[in-house]
């Protein structure tokens, strides 16, 4: 087993106190009991503790601590003592001792480079797309998993980081102004990446766009003068960030993007079904790469991660190759083919339902434009309602009709609130069916596809587009 923390690491971490005998160790810190394998220590966060969406679940981990032994946790970490049977370290509140023990760990860790990555869209993406660069040049890296990129997430991702790592790639990410700020702090970033501005959560901010870009700035708050900033040149908010930037001390600051001056510069993107190959230049030299992912928004993503391995000295062929290993993420692109009826072409659908802000919408829509329906098939687009758009929802919605036409799609399906707009936008001879929630779509699919459709399912993750994804795999032979 590959040593994460022993006792006396975890006691000295978190001025707990231990009950029980100190001579283990343990391989992992999980808060999810669901989660826990045979090494792993159980921490039980309370309800209150991290993100609203956490609070309203009215979840206690105290009450998973059985379900935690039950799947093999060596030890449990809680704030009052428990009637268990293995050893337990009690401390005044378990979310702080997360925090202690990133902070622990982000101190104790031969960090070569700590790389923060945050934007409006393209966050997750990125992160795994950096990861796998760096792996790819033979750095031993940490990174997060799954979208965990809050006030929960950040310090879960950095107590699981071990001291040999090199590299650590921490995904952050907020709804309001303030929250990257402590999250900055905690991982002291010496590269920080933006992925791109939008106007995701902008019915959280009075100030409009411009504080979005202080928000999403704020990753430059736990840097010091001898940290690097990676930025999209491509985006109307780029100066404002290098503004941000230079004020928080940071000098070394680069691009990336289509734009000519781009210190990572986009060449070309030749698309097939479902990957493309690119052409880049990075700081004046030419490369070529696979990514079995598709669009130019995808391609310009993949230049950050490869403009980070070349500031840091790093091979960046071995880094462009390892990309030929990324698939896409659940939800956020997977393709794959259903089909429906013995002897006809199957259903390609496009699985990028986990979330939706209008320019990851509009680029869904236009890769969806580059691929070829077989036989009768048709390109239709069921898309959920993008969320916190506030007083924009009306313009943004409407604002998806042209891309929509313009990649020449036969059909939309709609649901939520503010989804009324894109589907009113749209001619009456390709408007499909409009409902209120994704349940009450995903019973329609039954009548609505044939085989050989291309299907793409989008939208934000409160409106739960994933039911009509299951639909559609649920037509399976």
């Amino acid at each position: 087993m590959t040593v994460l923390y022993n006792c006396n690491d975890i006691i000295t971490a978190t001025k707990g106190q231990l009950i029980g005998p100190d001579n283990w160790s343990v391989k992992r810190l999980v808060m999810d009991s669901r989660e826990v394998q045979s090494g792993d220590i159980f921490i039980a966060l309370k309800g209150e503790a991290g993100t609203e969406k956490y609070r309203t679940s009215g979840l206690d981990g105290h009450d998973f601590v059985p379900s935690a032994i039950d799947n093999g946790a060596v030890a449990v970490i809680v704030d009052h003592e428990m009637d268990v049977d293995i050893p337990q370290i009690i401390v005044e509140n378990t979310f702080q001792a997360m925090q202690d023990l990133g902070k622990h760990a982000r101190n104790r860790a031969t960090l070569k480079q700590s790389i923060a990555i945050t934007g409006s869209v393209g966050k997750t993406t990125v992160r795994d797309m950096v990861e796998t660069a760096f792996r790819g040049a033979d750095a031993i890296t940490h990174a997060s998993v799954k979208s965990y990129n809050n006030m929960i997430g950040v310090p879960y991702t950095l107590a699981n980081m071990h001291e040999n790592t090199q590299v650590g790639v921490f995904e952050i990410g907020m709804n309001h102004a303030g929250e990257i700020t402590p999250l900055s702090h905690q991982v002291r970033p010496n590269i920080a990446i933006i992925t791109w501005i939008s106007e995701q959560h902008i019915e959280n901010f009075d100030n409009g766009m411009g504080g979005i870009v202080d928000a999403k700035s704020e990753i430059f708050e736990g840097m010091n003068a001898h940290g690097m900033a990676i930025l999209p040149i491509d985006n109307d908010y780029y100066d404002a960030l290098i503004s941000n930037a230079k004020a928080s001390g940071i000098e070394k600051i680069y691009s990336f993007g289509k734009h000519e001056k781009a210190d990572a510069r986009l060449i070309s993107a030749t698309h097939n079904d479902g990957s493309m190959t690119v052409e880049a230049c990075i700081m004046g030299g030419t490369i070529s790469y696979t990514l079995n992912v598709m669009g130019d928004h995808m391609a310009v993503n993949s230049l950050s991660a490869l403009l980070a391995v070349k500031v840091t000295g790093r091979d960046v062929q071995k880094a462009a190759k390892a990309f030929s290993q990324i698939k896409p993420l659940e939800g956020r692109g997977t393709i794959e083919d259903i089909v429906i009826k013995d002897g006809e072409p199957p259903v390609t659908l496009i699985d990028d339902s986990y979330n939706a802000a209008p320019i990851a919408v509009e680029m869904a829509l236009r890769n969806l434009g580059k691929m070829t329906p077989k036989g009768s098939g048709r390109r239709i687009a069921m898309i959920g309602r993008m969320a916190e758009l506030g007083d924009y929802a009306k313009a943004m919605h409407e604002n998806l009709a042209p891309p929509f036409m313009d990649a020449n799609i036969d059909l939309i399906y709609c649901c939520g609130a503010d989804s009324e707009y894109l589907f009113s936008a749209i001619p009456a001879d390709r408007q499909g069916v409009i409902t209120d929630t994704s349940n009450e779509l995903a019973n329609k699919v039954h009548d609505t596809v044939r085989p050989g459709d291309i299907i793409l399912v989008k939208g934000s993750f409160g409106i739960k587009m994933g039911k009509v994804v299951n639909a559609i795999r649920a037509l399976s032979k």
